[in-house]
């Protein structure tokens, strides 16, 4: 089994920034995929990040030019800053781990709040 355990959200005015945090404990392989979904109140969770164990990096198209996902393997940790934030990114942020072997866990969710 893996665990996932957030920090770091909060509440921030619009143009702000925040740093995500996300430790991965358990069994862990070494080969995986990390990253961020988000579901805002009303909408369904949607994939704003992902980082493969070797560093490759995709993002949804609404966040590419204010958020940067990165990770410490040694740490096994991901994190995504979040730079000029917007109203709209107001979610609860979820962090996920996916293995080779397709099974996909999720952290208990942090919450994100931008005021305008």
């Amino acid at each position: 089994q893996v665990q996932l355990v957030e920090s770091g959200g909060g509440l921030v005015q619009a143009g702000g920034s925040l740093r995500l945090s996300c430790k991965a404990s358990g069994s862990i392989a070494s080969d995986n995929i990390m990253g961020w979904h988000r579901q805002a109140p009303g909408k369904q969770r949607e994939l704003v990040a992902t980082i493969t164990s070797g560093g490759s990096t995709n993002y949804a198209d609404s966040v590419k030019a204010g958020f940067t996902i990165s990770r410490d393997n040694t740490e096994n940790t991901v994190y995504l800053q979040m730079n000029s934030l917007k109203p709209e990114d107001t979610a609860v942020y979820y962090c996920t781990l996916r293995n080779r072997f397709g099974d996909r866990y999720w952290g208990q969710g942090t919450q994100v709040a931008v005021s305008s």
